[in-house]
């Protein structure tokens, strides 16, 4: 119990050390790219959100991770003596009955010594060799006692270091400092809430964060949950499948634990799912009918066929898979990209209701949908991918608010060479992608429009 106690006091100094980064980047600051002044005072600039650090270019860290592993040490030197303990204490139990044998065995030879025979002698000398190996086990209980010596001086200097360390921050001690963090973090994230919406113009290295399913997949969260709801769902596979998993959070997720099964009605076919607003959207398979089912009631709440749209691989994207029906969210609400042949397979935008899934507005970008890898919408901005392989570039962009498009020449690293899901997600401002079997983020880099009348 002590030994816990102290392993759990040693923890909780070292928890803001060992909080998970959610979004890391090279950069540890907020970034600000370019800034200039517009003709009608509008202050023009591109930043950039940072990742999520806690001190970690402190010295003081260096120490604390080597303090975490001397106590990972001792706990596992604890577990192995535990272990050990608990083997010997086992088999002293099982020769406590052999002792009471040879103990009466002895005192009747003593009573009676002219009843000694050879017999009598070899019976006690079988039951002493079945009392040898408890010989080596009293020698190696001899060899934990100076281990135990030796983890109590250990932990007795790792806590003067502790103390040490402590007496050297003063009055700022890591949970003031990580109050200080959360605040500024808070009011950052305040000021970027009232940016407004920005055109793509960098996507970030890659952030692998779980290495799990086949191939193909997608996963999310919900982008309309409160920022207190970090639920991650998955779904494996991209055709003939009904089973959704829901984790708790990101780090219950990237541990595999933690998770709840979800069957659909109807199973899904290629993996532009979305979940928004506690339901999941998503296209059902060898159809073009398109599916909201609500997670809380397990139930489908509306269904209805997409006009027209192209559905088992009959335009799907390069990579095939069924993504003929592919969702979306941004800024703007719910979207659907998918090709119809009146269109000639070239990509079709769709604003969706989002309770009855009945269009409301349609663009026809032109851009063939064979021809693009993924693809995903930004701020009203449809921005394709040329392809799913290595090297593939986000190439073409289709402003919805404007009605025209461009080509662009934005370079991504595709770390695993097959991308089969890529959406954005607008409350975490980054790419979620499913790439070869692996789970990746993405941080982007947006150009915004501030305005600098009153208080951002």
């Amino acid at each position: 119990m002590r030994r816990n106690r102290i392993i759990w006091l040693l923890l909780l100094l070292l928890q803001p050390q060992l909080s998970e980064t959610l979004f890391p980047s090279p950069e540890d600051g907020w970034q600000i790219y370019s800034s200039a002044q517009a003709p009608d005072g509008k202050c023009i600039c591109t930043v950039v959100a940072p990742a999520r650090s806690t001190c970690t270019r402190d010295p003081r860290s260096k120490q604390l991770r080597q303090l975490m592993e001397k106590v990972q040490n001792i706990s596992q030197s604890m577990e192995v003596l535990d272990l050990r303990t608990y083997r010997d204490l086992q088999y002293v139990r099982n020769t406590e009955s052999l002792m009471k044998v040879l103990d009466a065995k002895l005192k009747q030879a003593t009573a009676s010594q002219k009843n000694l025979n050879t017999k009598t002698f070899q019976d006690l000398k079988e039951k002493m060799d079945e009392l040898l190996p408890l010989i080596p086990v009293l020698d190696q209980y001899k060899s934990d006692v100076g281990m135990i010596i030796q983890l109590k001086e250990e932990v007795r200097n790792l806590s003067g270091v502790l103390l040490a360390i402590q007496e050297e921050m003063g009055a700022y001690d890591y949970e003031e400092l990580q109050h200080r963090v959360l605040v500024l973090e808070q009011k950052l994230h305040s000021c970027m809430q009232k940016l407004g919406c920005g055109q793509l113009t960098g996507v970030s290295n890659p952030i692998t964060v779980r290495a799990s399913g086949s191939r193909f997949g997608s996963w999310m969260t919900d982008t309309l949950a409160p920022s207190t709801d970090n639920r991650v769902w998955y779904m494996d596979g991209y055709c003939k499948v009904k089973r959704v998993l829901e984790y708790r959070s990101l780090n219950d997720f990237i541990k595999g634990q933690n998770f709840v099964q979800h069957f659909l009605p109807h199973p899904w076919a290629g993996t532009g799912h979305v979940v928004y607003n506690g339901s999941l959207y998503y296209n059902k398979y060898q159809s073009n009918i398109i599916v909201k089912y609500h997670f809380r009631s397990r139930s489908v709440l509306v269904q209805r066929n997409l006009n027209n749209a192209g559905y088992n691989n009959t335009f799907p994207y390069s990579w095939g898979g069924f993504s003929d029906i592919d969702f979306m969210v941004d800024e703007n609400g719910l979207w659907a990209v998918y090709t119809t042949n009146q269109n000639a397979g070239n990509i079709v935008i769709s604003k969706l209701d989002p309770q009855t899934l009945e269009i409301i507005q349609s663009w026809d970008t032109g851009y063939p949908k064979r021809s693009a890898g993924e693809s995903f919408m930004i701020c009203g901005t449809l921005y394709v991918t040329n392809s799913h392989l290595a090297g593939a570039k986000i190439y073409f962009a289709y402003n919805t608010n404007t009605s025209t498009y461009e080509y662009t020449d934005i370079p991504f690293h595709n770390q695993y060479s097959h991308i089969s899901m890529l959406d954005y997600n607008p409350r975490e401002r980054v790419l979620y992608t499913w790439n070869n079997g692996h789970q990746v983020l993405y941080n982007v880099t947006l150009f915004h429009v501030i305005k600098t009348s009153g208080e951002l």
